[in-house]
């Protein structure tokens, strides 16, 4: 398909990097002081050359293919700051990173516009929102890690990754990673871990070969979407422990790429042996990683976002 001008924020920074895999070019909102949604090509992900930072007032002077909204905010409000008439009557996706929080069956989407496509990142957000009127797909996420980072696991500890973990409560499973914590040697990484006596903040980039050391992964998050942390460590083949809710219901085979239950106990059991077999957490980690090359490889992610963004813009 031709080469696409495509508007933009910068709302989840690891999966914008991977949206800039598809050949395009995405122009990213910034404003000073770079606020939340705001941050424009910043930070110390390795952006391409394909990803311009364009601040926020220079919007509408500017010509575009498509618009690409990901938060409600951007959706509802910014739009009609930033954009002209014409802007907002380009083909327009809006991209729902989460499942629904109000209510988890019947919560009606924000956006109510047959016109505007509603791209889903997981089948269980599509499943879960009530997107009404709105034309909707799906894009699974896809993503890269370095080609010379595969897993070892020598380290006999279980690692999370998640980001201000402490003051996000229940949802995250801030509980349940402190109880499990208690029984088994588990560490946390990402911004604020340390108010969890965690290690801290891992660069992106760095983070795979971080977490290849670590004999498992382990996810504790009740209600969110397929963490990309979770992908990029089944895809250096690193074994996965976590709760059977969401889309990890359906990505992670008991005995075969992992372990999920909603049974904490149990979870705790599947761990213990991983920590006292490294063989069987290796052969584990081996169906992770045969597991995410076929369903959320970067090139069919691509591919998919491709199909979305051909369906609305041309």
């Amino acid at each position: 398909m031709r080469r696409l001008k495509i508007l933009t924020w910068h709302t989840h920074g690891s999966y914008l990097y991977y949206l800039t895999q598809a050949p395009h070019d995405f122009y990213v909102l910034s404003r000073p002081g770079r606020p939340p949604g705001y941050g424009g090509r910043s930070g110390h992900i390795p952006w391409g050359d394909n990803v311009f930072d364009l601040p926020a007032d220079e919007a509408r002077h500017r010509e575009f293919d498509c618009i690409l909204f990901q938060d409600d905010p951007q959706y509802l409000k910014d739009q009609y700051l930033y954009l002209s008439p014409a802007q907002r009557r380009l083909p327009r996706i809006y991209l729902e990173h989460d499942p629904p929080r109000d209510h988890p069956t019947d919560m009606p989407h924000p956006v109510d516009d047959p016109s505007v496509l509603l791209v889903h990142v997981t089948p269980f957000n599509a499943l879960m929102w009530n997107s009404g009127r709105t034309p909707t797909c799906i894009v699974e996420h896809g993503v890269m890690v370095p080609d010379d980072v595969r897993y070892s696991g020598e380290l006999a500890r279980g690692l999370a990754a998640i980001n201000h973990l402490a003051r996000r409560g229940r949802r995250l499973g801030g509980d349940i990673f402190s109880a499990v914590r208690r029984q088994v040697p588990l560490d946390l990484v990402g911004m604020g871990a340390d108010e969890l006596d965690g290690i801290g903040e891992i660069e992106h980039a760095q983070l795979p070969a971080f977490a290849a050391h670590y004999r498992f992964f382990f996810n504790p998050i009740r209600y969110t979407s397929m963490g990309l942390a979770v992908i990029e460590a089944m895809m250096i083949g690193m074994p996965i422990v976590g709760l059977a809710t969401t889309e990890m219901a359906t990505a992670i085979e008991n005995g075969v790429s992992g372990y999920v239950d909603t049974d904490i106990p149990k979870l705790v059991l599947q761990i213990r042996q991983l920590l006292n077999d490294p063989e069987h957490a290796r052969r584990l980690g081996e169906g992770a990683r045969r597991s995410a090359l076929e369903r959320f490889h970067i090139s069919r992610f691509v591919a998919d976002w491709n199909s979305a963004l051909k369906l609305v813009a041309g």
